[in-house]
């Protein structure tokens, strides 16, 4: 078994070295084209790619400055188009002098994304409708937390189109979609919104988070990665899930950023998840119309209201809309996973500590003393158990050299021991597997929320929700060389080495297995455990060596006052 570890870590280390030699990098990303927005009857449905004097043009129409406390940007006028948004409170990397993180950008750039809101006409209809050669006009220069804009376009036919845009403190837009029919005829017409992201993004690619296409409709929590929705979307020409619902949400999630449309939760919707195809690749549309359209008779007008987010995923601020605008499980949007129940306690339980503290490191050091404390009454029974039995361990010496050639009677004979004194054997792995939901639920936290994003702890760890930068391998920067470049798995941080060590001195209190066999194994362990958290978020591996060491000191003076009560209990 050891060889076969030993050989499949060098087959992984190989394949990295040969391929990063004859694999050519990817290519940077094309340029794509503008896209039509007017979309079919009965949804927003993508359409085929223009020219590039579309995209051309969009770059250099007027546009609307968005100028908020949480965000910049602007609204291009052509088109109706959010797709310029960058957050204020956020950088790309911990640089003082990093760039701002972009969450939309406008078509013609390497990464397109932006929401858009238009109107679909019944069937057979010749309403002239706007379009992305429709050019708006602002009732101002700047949209602000304290001044709408209302966005108008006259058809030349007695249509008149107003979208009035306001935005709060945060990332919340509200959306007011207003038609003024003096054409002398009845109109038949469904507002829809839309978000097209027309490129694949680069994901973490971890099983335990999502990041794609997500929303709670109809009170279900639906996820699509890019993958599936490509693979879904081919199957129905581009449309990889559709279902009706009333209120809800849908959007587009990375890691820690998200754009959702937010319909009126009153009104019955439907919603899609579309996959789209574009001349340098995929793109991915999200989009909401109503059931029912609304006909619109001579000299009346009709409304609708909707919300777009379009920002970080604050968790106390994704509760907030929640509660504020009804919104269902809007903090789903964080992918706290299967033990939601857990994890989300755990963040508010972290957060508390560090507003008291003003360190999520020092909050996860007196978080781990608590969850220790909580789990102390089953541990220390436990660590008694695990004392005891390493006071058995000269008799089932003997019984194993008693019974070498009776492997069947040497394990009964043992078992009848552990009944005798009252020790169960497997009591070792309780105070481990006790941990793991609790392990599970942090790592998550640390991993998923933006509030860990980029916190500090002390000294080099600038980041916990990134693995430990130092690296035993280059001497940790002695050497100016980066052995991740050869394999992934060449990152050996401090914190890391410090966990392995706890780990080791842990295990050297606890009784050896029975079986030597498996004694040789839990030998490895710590070495084992050392490379393979040493990819974790540094915060994860922080908690796991604290935790290691709160373990010491408890199974240590368990096990001394089990020593030293023992002549006592044998006199007796």
């Amino acid at each position: 078994m050891f060889l076969a570890i030993g050989i499949s870590i060098a087959i992984l280390i190989g394949f990295q070295l040969i391929s990063a030699r004859i694999v050519p990098p990817a290519p940077p990303p094309e340029t794509l084209a503008e896209t039509s927005a007017q979309p079919a009857a009965t949804a927003p449905a993508p359409v085929p790619p223009a020219e590039a004097a579309a995209a051309e043009a969009a770059r250099a129409a007027p546009r609307l400055a968005i100028d908020a406390p949480s965000v910049t940007g602007s609204i291009s006028l052509l088109g109706a188009r959010l797709d310029d948004l960058v957050l204020r409170d956020y950088r790309e990397t911990t640089a003082a002098d990093s760039p701002r993180v972009r969450l939309l950008a406008r078509a013609g750039g390497a990464e397109p994304y932006a929401v858009q809101f238009g109107w679909s006409a019944a069937p057979g209809s010749s309403a002239k409708l706007p379009d992305n050669d429709t050019l708006w006009t602002a009732s101002a220069a700047t949209l602000t937390p304290q001044s709408p804009v209302t966005l108008s376009w006259n058809n030349g036919a007695g249509l008149t189109f107003e979208i009035v845009l306001g935005i709060d403190a945060h990332y919340m837009f509200s959306v007011e979609r207003r038609v003024r029919n003096d054409s002398g005829a009845a109109v038949t017409l469904s507002p829809w919104t839309r978000i097209r992201r027309d490129y694949t993004p680069t994901t973490a690619g971890y099983y335990i988070l999502h990041e794609g296409l997500l929303g709670v409709l109809d009170g279900r929590l639906k996820e699509l990665t890019y993958a599936n929705a490509k693979s879904e979307g081919a199957k129905n020409a581009g449309l990889a899930f559709s279902t009706a619902t009333t209120g809800g949400w849908a959007g587009i999630t990375d890691k820690y950023w998200l754009v959702a449309l937010i319909p009126d939760q009153k009104q019955a919707e439907t919603a899609s998840f579309r996959s789209v195809k574009l001349a340098t690749g995929e793109g991915y549309q999200v989009d909401f119309i109503p059931e029912t359209a609304t006909t619109i008779a001579p000299g009346a007008d009709a409304s609708s209201r909707a919300r777009v987010f379009a920002g970080a995923k604050e968790v106390h601020l994704l509760d907030r809309y929640e509660r504020e605008y009804a919104i269902p499980h809007f903090d789903k949007a964080v992918d706290f996973g299967w033990f939601y129940f857990l994890t989300k306690p755990i963040f508010y339980a972290l957060d508390w500590l560090y507003w008291m503290t003003g360190n999520f490191g020092v909050a996860i050091l007196i978080f781990t003393v608590f969850a220790k404390g909580l789990f102390f009454p089953l541990a220390n029974k436990s660590y008694k158990s695990m004392s005891k039995m390493r006071l058995l361990g000269p008799k089932m010496q003997a019984l194993r050299e008693r019974f070498k050639d009776d492997p069947a009677r040497q394990q009964q004979e043992m078992m009848a021991l552990y009944k005798a004194e009252g020790v169960n054997p497997a009591s070792g792995c309780l105070p481990m597997l006790i941990q793991v939901p609790v392990f599970f639920s942090l790592y998550k936290v640390i991993f998923v929320t933006i509030e860990m994003r980029q916190a500090p702890f002390f000294g080099w760890i600038r980041d916990l929700s990134a693995q430990d930068p130092t690296n035993l391998f280059n001497l940790f920067g002695l050497i100016p060389f980066d052995p991740t470049v050869l394999s992934p798995f060449l990152h050996l941080g401090i914190w890391p080495l410090v966990m392995g060590v706890s780990m080791f001195l842990q295990q050297r209190l606890n009784p050896a297995p029975p079986d030597p066999v498996q004694a040789r194994m839990f030998q490895f362990m710590p070495l084992i455990f050392t490379f393979m958290l040493a990819r974790f978020p540094a915060g994860l591996v922080i908690y796991w060596t604290w935790n290691n060491m709160l373990s010491i000191a408890q199974q240590w003076l368990i096990m001394r006052n089990t020593r030293l009560g023992q002549p006592r209990m044998a006199r007796t």
